[in-house]
């Protein structure tokens, strides 16, 4: 089977043969199998092993390998900006839309969710906890002076955090306020051993909870907090237009692969201590069909 008749069966929801499911020589030829793709994705998706699960169970579907590359959002939109990247998982939706506006990416889909909390140590030097604002949260621990850790790393995570000081309408600095330019785990790290505040992905503070003796000190809005700390994840292809060397049939096959309800069922199930770290989101039976494109976009833009 060649690459395009694959893709199309894909697009139908057909079966596909691939290599480790027969001997022939004829599946052995199947276009994609034994093809590699390069997936940049932020710290937060590796960091709890997400990115593991789903990945194992792609390859061992389609006979191929996926290379995972964790990185801030940021940094993660800017390797695909360069062609070092098939297909993109993040979770900043300006940084997607300011990605799909410049025309790098296409076929973007929503994928999942959780939500950021503010943890922080049990003292609570700042007095935030059960605060009900993120923004005062924020507002109370400039005005005390005690240590917040910022990912500092244009991450979707750093990303949130700006707009959260931006509400406060704050220019968070000094010496309490300390840039580390690292990725979550680090940053939870060093929080702790400062005895320090940060804003945290929920996914990953579950996952490292354990090691650590901060706890959470603001909820989101899974439990009830503010809708600010809402953490949605999307996932795009690289358009093939802009760069000629990206396997874009790979990255539409793993696109619809973790929308699928195999896929989405596999994100669903993911725990850690028996806790679910993320949420899916993109089977609907009334689907948001704005996610293909920048927020707020028409038509008539063109």
């Amino acid at each position: 089977m060649h690459r395009r008749e694959f893709v199309a069966a894909l697009a139908s929801g057909g079966a596909v043969t691939v290599a480790g499911c027969s001997d022939t020589d004829e599946n052995a030829e199947a276009g994609i199998v034994g093809e590699t793709l390069t997936l940049t994705t932020t710290t937060s998706t590796y960091d709890t092993g997400l990115v593991d699960e789903v990945d194992a169970a792609f390859q061992d579907r389609y006979g191929v390998t996926v290379e995972a590359v964790s990185q801030g959002t940021g940094a993660a939109l800017e390797s695909a900006r360069r062609g070092d990247s098939d297909v993109v998982l993040v979770h900043a939706r300006s940084l997607e839309d300011e990605f799909l506006r410049e025309g790098y990416g296409v076929n973007r889909r929503d994928l999942m969710f959780n939500d950021f909390v503010i943890v922080g140590p049990e003292e609570d030097p700042a007095g935030i906890d059960g605060t009900e604002s993120a923004t005062e949260a924020f507002r109370a621990i400039a005005e005390s002076g005690s240590v917040f850790v910022s990912r500092g790393d244009s991450s979707g995570t750093h990303t949130k955090e700006l707009a959260i000081w931006e509400e406060t309408e704050s220019d968070p600095g000094g010496d309490w306020y300390r840039e580390a330019g690292s990725g979550m785990g680090q940053v939870l790290t060093q929080a702790d051993q400062s005895g320090g505040y940060t804003l945290a992905d929920r996914g990953t503070f579950i996952s490292m909870r354990s090691e650590l003796s901060i706890g959470i000190r603001v909820e989101g809005p899974l439990e009830g907090g503010p809708e600010l700390l809402a953490n949605p994840y999307g996932i795009l292809a690289v358009n093939p237009a802009v760069h000629e060397n990206v396997n874009y049939d790979l990255a539409l096959a793993y696109i619809g692969f973790l929308t699928s309800r195999e896929g989405q069922e596999l994100i669903g199930s993911y725990t850690v201590d028996g806790e679910q770290l993320f949420f899916p989101e993109a089977l609907s039976d009334d689907p948001n069909f704005q996610q293909y494109v920048p927020e707020g976009w028409t038509p008539e833009e063109e």
